[in-house]
């Protein structure tokens, strides 16, 4: 079952005179973590931006369980797309604690099960006990996990992950490569992966797309 497909989707800022996607096109079927590999300025993350909706290609289409969300004649802001994602920086509120972090997504669901959720996270990513601390007061690899769990909380269709292992130190990459696969798996997302390294490809992802 194809969970995300782009045709012919091509983007170039305003500034420049090339595009930086040209005709890309790529199909993700469930429960796949599929790397999106290529050199600096090749357009990864802005393919990442395009799926998510915080980007408008200049031609293409972008088609999510089958339904196209962006096109010619359609547009689904990114909110409505059941997308997940996963920031470099993590994006975590600096100002609330773990627990309020990852039950930010869930406000639709009642009190009880924003807790029930939430702790089924924490539990997912082995962080259960870490609930009322801050993120100032976590490792990088913690407050990736944290920055996870809440990305996952929703239960988003795919999930988007830019660049995640970026802020992390090579001996703590290594060690949570394995962890954060195990943790998809365990989940059944399906999973778009962004990265410049072969090594985090080789370790994470089921395929490579290269652009």
């Amino acid at each position: 079952m194809s969970i995300v497909e782009t045709h012919n989707l091509s983007f170039a800022y305003a500034k420049r005179q090339a595009n930086i996607l040209d005709g890309v096109s790529i199909s993700i079927q469930k429960g796949e973590i599929v790397g999106i590999a290529g050199p600096s300025g090749s357009g990864k993350s802005t393919l990442l931006r395009l799926i998510a909706g915080l980007e408008t290609p200049q031609a293409g289409t972008i088609s999510i369980l089958g339904r196209i969300v962006t096109g010619a004649e359609a547009f689904v802001p990114p909110e409505r797309r059941g997308v997940g994602m996963v920031f470099q920086d993590y994006a975590l509120f600096p100002h609330l604690t773990v627990a309020k972090n990852v039950e930010f997504g869930l406000y639709r669901l009642g009190r009880e099960e924003r807790k029930a959720r939430m702790q089924e996270m924490l539990e997912l990513v082995e962080l259960t006990g870490f609930e009322k601390r801050y993120p100032h007061e976590l490792s990088g690899g913690q407050q990736q996990r944290v920055a996870l769990a809440r990305a996952l909380a929703p239960q988003p269709v795919i999930l988007l992950m830019d660049e995640p292992f970026s802020n992390l130190d090579a001996g703590l990459k290594a060690a949570i490569r394995s962890d954060l696969r195990e943790i998809l798996k365990k989940s059944e997302m399906t999973c778009l992966f962004v990265t410049h390294d072969q090594q985090d490809v080789d370790a994470i992802c089921d395929r490579t797309i290269e652009l």
